[in-house]
């Protein structure tokens, strides 16, 4: 029996570096793109050709949704046409699944391509591996008031908790915080009549403001609640690693 080949530590830093390096390319390209192509003229028409995809249209809408999530292209556009095309109670739950999905996709992406790197880079140091370990600890509570703040930007943040140790299944389970933004930007988008006029009108009236200010209050209370609660925890970590060295 041959002996099956062992890579080398050089190898898989090789590797981990070329992995990183496409990364950073393709969010490169991505801004390139985004910069001198009409992205939202690009899903303006995505929206009209789902629209007369028929059965298919709902399927057709949450691939392209998840898509646009990995490759950190903006949802704006995509969730205020969901609106227009599907109404608001469909058009929230294919923005829902195809946000949730998207962002699992980013997590998995973000874990299995950088992971391994963090975990070396902390493993020497005990009080970041402490922290990272107590963050884990209350992933879903964390996931979720950043989910509901509108202050922290969706596509980054999906690759940024792949990279901690936060459980896939408290990350999915905590995009429930999307749920309030997604049903008013859907509502939002359902006002505007028609996809061309989305991004250039935004329809307002007493309901739509005072959805508004009710996202943008439970948004900013839960941006306080997430920074008290990550320092409290990060405190506390630090604390139990200082006490554990003094024994």
């Amino acid at each position: 029996m041959e002996n099956e080949p062992i890579q080398s530590p050089s190898s898989s830093k090789i590797k981990r570096i070329f992995a990183s390096f496409l990364v950073a390319a393709l969010i490169a390209a991505l801004i390139f793109a985004a910069r001198y192509f009409n992205v939202q003229e690009l899903l303006k028409s995505a929206l009209a050709w789902i629209d007369s995809l028929g059965f298919w249209a709902p399927v057709t809408f949450i691939l392209i949704y998840i898509l646009a999530t990995v490759l950190f292209i903006p949802g704006s556009i995509l969730t205020l046409g969901a609106g227009v095309v599907f109404g608001v109670i469909l058009g929230s739950t294919y923005v829902f699944i195809g946000a949730t999905l998207g962002a699992a996709a980013a997590f998995l992406v973000g874990r299995y391509l950088a992971r391994g790197w963090v975990s070396k880079q902390i493993e020497n140091n005990p009080k970041f591996e402490v922290i990272d370990q107590a963050v884990a600890e209350e992933g879903f509570k964390i996931v979720l008031l950043t989910r509901l703040s509108p202050i922290f930007p969706f596509n980054l943040l999906n690759y940024s908790f792949g990279i901690t140790q936060v459980s896939l299944k408290d990350y999915f389970l905590a995009s429930i915080g999307m749920i309030p933004g997604t049903i008013m930007y859907v509502y939002i988008g359902s006002l505007a009549g028609s996809i061309a006029t989305i991004g250039a009108v935004q329809p307002k009236n007493s309901e739509t403001e005072i959805a508004q200010w009710v996202v943008r209050i439970v948004g900013f209370i839960a941006t306080v609640a997430v920074t008290i609660y990550v320092t409290r925890i990060a405190r506390k970590a630090l604390e139990k690693s200082v006490n554990q060295e003094e024994l």
